[in-house]
């Protein structure tokens, strides 16, 4: 498996970066108005994450335990699959991607659009699993239409978004004074209609700020993550127990 190192080169511009912000958010927002739509539909979209967000809390519990871990592991389970809806801050962000391309540097930019990729195919794959679910079902319900619904492809990809994610913010962490320059952008992000994003960022940074080897702990998470699928996909009893792979 291919590591999550904290390098990573060939940066495409900034202007190249929006442009896939632009089209990511356009994805999320589009899936997410249907869902407000359908108020059934939204109720099991909610449901979905709520699981899924559970489900993941329940694999990753020592990491959310470990004092070293703690924050990055929070980091991931709230701000890139919490439950909640999200459809104001994307429209918040479709208004402000102007200013977020002059204002963050590049690879703050970058960290930016990896998460709203991964929050644009996991919407993709949500809303097909709540169409499949409803509001109510099981565990064994969910595996079902896990397999189901979406592709392996997409869900690989879904996992490689969260690994290029972790590695962008491990590169995050090592600029030079990147976390007195996130601090100084408060009030400045504030005036711009940035101050969302801005927080995103510092609390992104700060999670992994405090741990020793993030990159480790990225690793892990993919780790696991392509474990339980490839157990969801070879349709065995209780995909969701790791065993010898959680390490």
């Amino acid at each position: 498996m291919e590591t999550a190192s904290c390098n990573h080169s060939d940066h495409p511009n900034k202007h190249d970066i929006a442009a896939v912000i632009r089209r990511e958010l356009e994805s999320v927002i589009s899936e997410r108005r249907a869902s407000r739509d359908d108020p059934a539909l939204h109720a099991a979209r909610l449901a979905v994450r709520s699981f899924q967000s559970q489900r993941m809390a329940d694999t990753h519990a020592d990491l959310l335990k470990s004092p070293g871990t703690r924050p990055a592991a929070q980091f991931f389970l709230a701000d890139l699959y919490g439950s909640e809806d999200l459809s104001q801050r994307d429209a918040s962000l479709e208004r402000v991607v102007p200013a977020m391309e002059r204002m963050l540097p590049a690879t703050a930019l970058q960290t930016v659009a990896e998460a709203i990729a991964l929050d644009a195919l996991s919407e993709k794959l949500d809303t097909g699993m709540a169409r499949c679910l409803g509001e109510q079902f099981t565990e064994a319900d969910y595996i079902a239409a896990y397999r189901k619904t979406g592709t392996r492809t997409d869900r690989e990809r879904q996992i490689g978004h969260v690994e290029t994610l972790g590695r962008a913010l491990c590169e995050l962490v090592r600029i030079p004074l990147i976390g007195s320059t996130l601090a100084m952008m408060r009030g400045p992000a504030k005036l711009a209609n940035l101050a969302e994003l801005q927080s995103f960022l510092e609390r992104g940074f700060k999670s992994f700020k405090g741990m020793r080897k993030p990159g480790d702990f990225v690793d892990t998470v993919v780790r696991r993550e392509r474990a339980i699928l490839r157990r969801l996909y070879a349709g065995g009893t209780n995909p969701f127990s790791l065993g010898g792979e959680a390490g």
